[in-house]
């Protein structure tokens, strides 16, 4: 079967609800086991029973993602109980895209930036970091990080500081591949557009498939760059934005 990933272990950051929560489902759909992350330790519980409960095998895996010492304990917890992490998925994120919490940069308060920087670039370098050298040992890995189209091109919507993290990120992940693809470990992101959540965006604007994304949109983009099958794609960037053309 195409796509396996029976005896796998996969630890999904941000993945208590919406888009995290659909990605560990789909991994658990393709046979990995999942260490279901969220700061929130109700949120990944939930979301792990569910998975549990449609037949997968899941745990949580409650952390802070911007706490380093908090994720190597996390990884350190995951690994005795499930095995070593061969997929990472890095997805834990904060937008501020609800209509009430976009600022222009040159009205914020710098002390809302590491709010930002924080989550979308040192939550996904605290991840990597502790997995990594595991992977580098056994000879294999994956490693994904959930981005956004707003870190590939300017985008009005009072997002500066959000897309400077996100484009933090491609740019690490893109050298990164090049460090450590001889130890076959891959290293790739997925680029989405907009995902609303819990608010109204209003209607879809310049999407060519007319609507916008959904959870289970992302899933099968990550479970293809998990498995054997994409064993020589690395250091891309696939976008999943509805047709979205971005020159970057």
């Amino acid at each position: 079967m195409m796509f396996d990933l029976t005896g796998k272990v996969a630890l999904v950051t941000g993945a208590g609800r919406h888009v995290g929560r659909g990605i560990a489902e789909a991994l658990a759909a393709q046979g990995a086991a999942v260490a279901v992350n969220d700061i929130v330790e109700e949120r990944a519980q939930q979301a792990a029973d569910a998975i549990a409960g449609a037949g997968g095998r899941a745990i949580a895996a409650a952390a802070d993602a911007t706490d380093r010492a908090s994720v190597e304990a996390m990884v350190s917890g995951v690994e005795a109980e499930l095995g070593p992490v061969d997929i990472l998925v890095s997805n834990a994120g904060n937008s501020g895209a609800r209509p009430a919490q976009p600022a222009k940069f040159v009205d914020m308060d710098p002390a809302d930036w590491n709010q930002y920087i924080d989550i979308n670039f040192y939550a996904v370098l605290n991840g990597i970091h502790a997995v990594l050298p595991g992977m580098i040992e056994r000879g294999g890995g994956r490693i994904i990080t959930i981005s956004s189209d707003a870190g590939r091109q300017g985008i009005n919507m009072g997002m500066s500081i959000y897309s400077g993290g996100k484009a933090g990120a491609l740019g690490f992940q893109r050298s990164l591949a090049c460090e450590v693809g001889k130890h076959h470990v891959t290293v790739n992101a997925v680029s989405l557009g907009m995902i609303p959540g819990d608010w109204d965006p209003g209607p879809p604007k310049g999407i060519p498939l007319g609507r916008f994304g959904a959870p289970s949109d992302v899933g099968p983009a990550v479970v293809y760059l998990a498995s054997d099958e994409a064993s020589w794609v690395t250091g891309q960037i696939l976008s999943v934005n509805g047709g979205v053309y971005r020159n970057v």
